[in-house]
């Protein structure tokens, strides 16, 4: 089977009762700004990808992978990974 390319979007963001100190700033600054009913805000961050694979389920396998490895840190944040082939 030839490989094809895969586009994948990882969104990686802070778990669950872990402080956001670059939200909080945000959060400040939207009050300064007039924006007084945000209530919380959470920063993440966007990772893509295009990388080559047999199929998605192995390019799928593959992102989870990175996230576990680099690009996500397990013990306090969590990832979602988007995936589509490449036209």
């Amino acid at each position: 089977m030839t490989n094809r390319s895969f586009r994948a979007r990882v969104t990686v963001r802070l778990g669950r009762g872990v402080n956001d100190p670059q939200g909080n700033t945000v959060r400040d600054g939207l009050h300064a700004l007039g924006h007084e009913d945000v209530r919380e805000v959470r920063v993440g961050k966007v990772i893509d990808l295009v990388l080559d694979a047999a199929a998605a389920d192995e390019a799928r396998a593959r992102v989870e992978a990175m996230c576990d490895e680099l690009l996500a840190n397990p013990v306090i944040e969590t990832f979602e990974i988007e995936l589509a082939g490449e036209p």
